[in-house]
């Protein structure tokens, strides 16, 4: 997707594990919320997931940004809790 405005989101981790708990928690969303404005791109590097929007219109890039932001939580929130009834954290 080629588009007016991007933003890249990256998130750091305290290690490779958690970032890939994350990483592949929020991959899967990928094609599944785009639409014809925008769309994103999710990598990890080493410690560091990064999230990349590319929109139309800066409403779309706004409305992808808080989107991405909130997967990112909840897949940080859900691991949080998987540690903490597993006795990981």
């Amino acid at each position: 997707m080629r588009s007016a405005h991007s933003a890249s989101l990256e998130f750091d981790y305290p290690d490779e594990r958690r970032a890939r708990i994350v990483e592949q928690s929020i991959a899967v969303e990928v094609g599944e919320i785009d639409d014809a404005r925008s769309g994103a791109r999710v990598h990890r590097d080493e410690k560091t997931v990064v999230v990349t929007i590319e929109a139309d219109d800066l409403v779309a890039l706004r409305a992808g940004l808080n989107t991405w932001v909130r997967l990112v939580e909840t897949a940080e929130s859900v691991s949080d809790a998987g540690e903490r009834q597993n006795g990981v954290a």
